[in-house]
């Protein structure tokens, strides 16, 4: 079901997330009462016995769908270079999707909050969205995420990015949230104005750091929404700022920035923040520093 909570108390959750990072803003995941979220993809190998035995771990976002659909009819123009590429393409597509299905229902029948992201690429944007909802096929307490990895042609186009924000809204009813660097984040924040909708979503933000002093309030955002602070960058077999039993060094681990019952109610709320438009000297510092995160 969905949740009903008002947009103020969103606000205000998150205006309390804002002052407990000013006081855990440095390994915050080392607090064994913050709440921590797993993300994956196809290709990491997960031992869900282990995994659980982390009652740390509260909620598990999965890919969903990468770009614009692949065509899988083999006569039409397609990514491979042959038929029998075509078809092991296909072979592969219908083995993840089922793969996420079995790990949603496995997460979810252990309790963990549940989401699905798209990694954002050019193409057009309501396509992609679609494609997205069509994949994830997500219900209504699951979280949504649009991932865009960095600014430049590989990606989505930030204007693209609020026709797909827009679009999930229509179909859903919900907007999603947004994942994202350092980089993309103080564009955006600089420019609320071009992206009205981008620059309100809760933020889902990487950085692989110990800390993020000084990094928030930055726009609309006063605290994460969720902070990935571990992954494949910086975790390896002597050191890792977290283990995640049963998964690979190259699992990405965040943590959230509320508490686990206030994670919980905000989780798929799919509001916009409040609007707080950034003054001159945050958009001359976005236009002029870019900083690697």
């Amino acid at each position: 079901m969905r949740f009903s909570f008002p947009l103020l108390a969103v606000a205000a959750l998150f205006a309390c997330a804002g002052r407990a990072a000013d006081a855990g803003e440095n390994q915050p995941w080392t607090d064994t009462a913050m709440p921590l979220v797993v993300d994956a993809y196809e290709l990491n190998a997960i031992d869900w016995q282990s995994l659980l035995t982390d009652k740390r771990i509260a909620g598990f976002i999965h890919k969903a769908s990468d770009g614009l659909p692949e065509s899988f009819t083999c006569t039409d123009k397609h990514a491979g270079d042959s038929f029998a590429h075509c078809k092991t393409m296909w072979r592969k597509y219908a083995v993840s999707r089922e793969l996420y299905q079995t790990r949603r229902l496995v997460a979810r029948g252990a309790g963990l909050l549940w989401g699905a992201y798209h990694l954002a690429r050019p193409g057009n944007p309501i396509d992609q969205a679609n494609h997205f909802l069509d994949y994830a096929q997500p219900a209504d307490d699951d979280l949504m995420v649009l991932d865009i990895e960095d600014l430049g042609d590989k990606f989505m186009s930030l204007e693209d990015a609020e026709l797909f924000v827009r679009h999930v809204k229509t179909r859903t009813g919900r907007y999603p949230i947004l994942y994202t660097n350092h980089n993309v984040a103080r564009y955006v924040a600089a420019r609320s104005k071009d992206y009205p909708l981008l620059s309100r979503l809760p933020i889902w933000y990487a950085r692989y750091r110990p800390d993020v002093a000084g990094v928030f309030p930055i726009g609309s955002w006063s605290n994460y929404f969720l902070w990935q602070f571990s992954s494949a960058v910086n975790c390896s077999m002597r050191k890792c700022p977290y283990r995640v039993p049963g998964t690979a060094t190259d699992i990405d681990v965040n943590v959230a920035g509320v508490g686990l019952e206030e994670l919980k109610k905000v989780w798929a709320q799919g509001t916009l923040l409040p609007s707080n438009s950034p003054g001159p000297s945050m958009i001359a510092d976005a236009a002029t520093s870019y900083r690697p995160f």
